[in-house]
């Protein structure tokens, strides 16, 4: 018992850690992973719509690379319907399955 009362004894023996300081800790690890939002010039914007125009005019196939918090997504696929208000686009993958995609989420968009 003479231990624990010595020096940082007591304090040592009763160390706990509270849950909102377990979920600071944790968030604070996710934002040391996460990336910066590339900002992208009009010019490639332009290039970007354009791709996508001529994938859901054309029935091309269109790579899509976006911009997700920890890491790039690239999809690829045939747009089907083009929200201008909403800035979406839907892209279908394969027979039967489908995406929304945001237009400010794309950082490159590429046709084949």
């Amino acid at each position: 018992m003479r231990k624990k009362l010595e020096g940082n004894g007591l304090w040592e023996s009763s160390r706990m850690m509270l849950p909102e300081h377990k979920e600071t800790i944790i968030r604070r690890q996710l934002e040391e992973g996460r990336e910066a939002r590339p900002t992208l010039d009009p010019q490639e914007m332009e290039l970007i719509e354009k791709a996508l125009a001529e994938s859901f005019h054309e029935h091309r196939t269109v790579t899509v690379r976006m911009f997700v918090e920890y890491e790039e997504r690239e999809l690829t696929g045939i747009v089907v319907l083009i929200h201008t208000f909403r800035r979406e686009i839907k892209l279908s993958i394969s027979e039967g399955e489908w995406n929304w995609i945001k237009v400010d989420d794309i950082t490159s968009a590429s046709t084949f």
